[in-house]
């Protein structure tokens, strides 16, 4: 089945969070440890997950449990965002950008909730 770095979603949710960690950088120092921790965290913790419950993909439910933890952070990752381009400390591309392809790892984890059989 190969390793968990194999996976498409697994590689886009990565890069993704590499970009948003990229973009946090600029945020406001007084940020530090509110919106810049918070959203590096979740991000982080999407592949985190993922690769947790892809090592454990012989139990089933375990598996799952993962994705669902996956996918939950997924969705901590996009609100933060939100967040940062509404108090103007991420531009508009990059938020359209982050939510787009947020959104495209979070339909691939629902995928792999839905269908497990197929990774375990």
């Amino acid at each position: 089945m190969g390793d968990y770095k194999d996976l498409i979603v697994y590689q886009k949710a990565y890069k993704l969070a590499m970009d948003i960690f990229e973009a946090s950088k600029k945020f406001p120092p007084e940020e530090k440890f509110s919106s810049t921790d918070q959203i590096r965290r979740s991000s982080g913790s999407v592949c985190a997950n993922l690769a947790e419950g892809y090592r454990k993909r012989r139990y089933p439910a375990h598996f799952v449990s993962k994705l669902s933890d996956s996918e939950t952070e997924n969705t901590e990752t996009q609100v933060w965002p939100g967040f940062a381009h509404d108090c103007k400390y991420l531009m508009p591309e990059f938020y359209n950008d982050f939510t787009f392809r947020n959104n495209e790892a979070g339909k691939m984890l629902w995928n792999m909730i839905q269908n497990p059989d197929k990774f375990t």
